[in-house]
């Protein structure tokens, strides 16, 4: 059985794939199958359209605060069934929360802008900004895309923060990102319209 979406306290998350075009060398695939408790997030296969809009009409959104498209992939490497399954959803219910954790590389990935598209189905984008130099993030977090990807992720960042209501840039917090480092990276954000969030480091359960 496919774990397409789970539970995470009072999120619902959904996994679309198990494709990224980053290894960073603090992600939580490293550590096991799953998190928080959630089945295996490995998938033996990608999951249709009708797939995950089934496995999402199984929950009672009354009960939560939010859907979280996040699993052990990039959710961009499917981004038309993300956009459907966020307009289904808020058709459904417009006041029902819908964010993406991403690594911004979405206009890489799919050969296009693609921040505009968000506008209206999403209403956060938690982008992983990691770092406040290029070559770290070459380093850390090793991009297929080698040097554009960080400039990529930037420009991402920006035109997103003109859509979407809530544009949220994430760093690792100590001792993976000092908190030197961290003040850099706030201004940056802050600098393109959206705001930063120190996140734990998480291990996998």
């Amino acid at each position: 059985m496919m774990t397409v979406t789970y539970q995470v306290k009072d999120s619902i998350y959904v996994n679309l794939t198990n494709r990224c075009p980053c290894s960073c060398t603090f992600c939580l695939r490293h550590n096991g199958p799953g998190v928080f408790g959630s089945d295996s997030l490995w998938l033996e296969r990608e999951p249709a359209l009708d797939e995950v809009l089934e496995s999402l009409g199984k929950w009672d959104y009354g009960r939560f605060r939010e859907v979280v498209f996040c699993g052990y992939g990039e959710p961009t490497e499917r981004l038309d069934v993300l956009l459907a399954a966020a307009e289904h959803l808020k058709k459904g219910d417009p006041s029902l929360r819908v964010r993406v954790n991403t690594n911004g590389l979405s206009d890489l990935i799919n050969g296009k802008p693609t921040a505009k598209l968000f506008s209206g189905r999403v209403d956060c984008l938690s982008i992983s900004l990691n770092t406040d130099d290029p070559a770290e993030y070459l380093a850390v977090c090793r991009p297929k895309f080698g040097e554009a990807a960080y400039p990529a992720m930037l420009e991402f960042a920006k035109e997103a923060a003109t859509v979407v209501p809530d544009v949220v840039m994430t760093v690792v917090g100590e001792p993976v990102t000092s908190a030197a480092k961290q003040a850099r990276c706030r201004a940056i954000a802050e600098g393109l319209g959206a705001r930063l969030r120190v996140r734990p480091y998480e291990e996998g359960k």
